[in-house]
């Protein structure tokens, strides 16, 4: 269904963006006015009864409990997730899922006829021009909310470690993590949603779908009940709009299900906070690559090189490349630059840019971070 009015293109995709990564309080008034639509949309009575829960972690024990997983919790030692799952979900009766109903079928509808109106042409670029501008980070999202649900089942969300997870353990975080493909994604669906308002496409069956996601988090609907999650509390990105964060978790909840996160990669909750008098002997001896690599961030490169007697693979006009073995993991390759542009003091500041670990000249490393390849990398002035 079209509407007769569509905003530009620029304005959608910067809204819908601040709806996937909004933080704070739901609407819970509007969204469930908007959960309400969807079911109305559907040919539905609109649930008896919505449950509010403060994560998706907590919606997915209940609905895992709904699907009749309890059992497997309790075999996995959730005890008290479980616990948790049967008092927010009370004595009423769910009955079952409504999510073809609700957003499978009216979703896939409304994407069908918009592919046919745009053609198998202009479809790719329309998706580039809106949703894919925010598909990535976004899914990266969801994608480790999702792990970190599952890990719930062996006592660590979000977060890294090496215990080897029991088959009980196995068998319960897939179910947790099956049971948020049972979701809704709210505000995380806000890159086909963004696709769907640029076409005009937002005033028929799936506006109450987008008034949701504008509204709440994640939401399971059922034929007399409906699930609905906060937004998180708190979330940290850095510039490529990776989870991260130094000083405490980069996704937060209400009921404390976060994720702890350095450059998007999952640390343990007490990782940063653990490595005041870092050493390049205790860098070396981590055994976990991905934490080894955020232990040498924080340290720094330049520092790591010092200390440790590092000499340069190669040097030429462009700069100096530098290699650090790791045990067991590639080697940290890296290019060091000086800004020929003077800081205000007259000084020039060196940068460490990091290359691929098979770049074997400096002028080759230069060259890939500004994506041309080594001959054809000819700067009249290096910034």
């Amino acid at each position: 269904m079209l509407t007769e009015t569509v905003r530009e293109t620029h304005y959608v995709v910067g809204d819908w963006q601040a709806a996937a990564f909004a933080t704070g309080p739901a609407d819970r008034a509007r969204a469930e006015a908007g959960v309400a639509a969807a079911y109305a949309s559907a040919g539905l009575m609109p649930p008896e009864r919505y449950l509010w829960v403060p994560s998706p972690a907590r919606g997915a024990a209940v609905a895992a409990v709904i699907a009749g997983h309890a059992e497997a919790l309790e075999k996995a030692g959730l005890d008290a997730l479980l616990e948790q799952a049967r008092a927010d979900l009370g004595d009423g009766e769910a009955g079952p899922s409504v999510l073809t109903d609700v957003r499978t079928r009216p979703w896939e509808a409304e994407r069908a006829a918009a592919c046919s109106e745009q053609g198998p042409e202009q479809w790719p670029r329309t998706w580039a021009e809106t949703g894919g501008l925010l598909w990535g980070q976004v899914q990266a999202l969801v994608t480790r909310v999702r792990g970190a649900i599952g890990e719930q089942a062996q006592g660590r969300p979000g977060g890294a470690g090496n215990r080897r997870p029991s088959p009980e353990e196995d068998a319960a975080g897939a179910l947790l993590r099956a049971a948020t493909l049972d979701a809704v994604l709210g505000q995380h669906d806000g890159p086909w949603l963004a696709l769907f308002e640029s076409l005009g496409r937002l005033d028929g069956p799936l506006a109450g779908l987008a008034e949701v996601a504008r509204s709440a988090g994640w939401w399971w609907p059922y034929e007399r009940l409906v699930i609905l999650s906060e937004r998180p509390g708190e979330l940290y990105r850095d510039e490529p709009g990776r989870l991260h964060r130094g000083d405490g978790p980069a996704l937060a909840y209400p009921d404390g299900f976060a994720l702890h996160a350095w450059r998007g990669m999952p640390i343990p909750p007490d990782f940063v906070a653990s490595l005041t008098g870092l050493t390049p002997d205790r860098i070396s001896s981590e055994q976990n690559a991905e934490l080894r690599r955020v232990m040498l961030e924080i340290f720094g490169y330049d520092r790591y090189l010092a200390e440790t007697g590092a000499r340069p693979l190669h040097r030429d006009e462009t700069g100096v490349l530098w290699s650090i073995e790791l045990a067991g993991d590639e080697p940290v390759v890296m290019v060091e630059v000086v800004n020929s542009t003077p800081e205000p003091d007259g000084t020039h500041r060196t940068y460490y840019l990091r290359v691929p670990p098979d770049t074997r000249t400096a002028r080759a490393g230069v060259a890939w971070t500004f994506g041309v390849d080594e001959a054809d990398y000819h700067p009249e002035k290096q910034t």
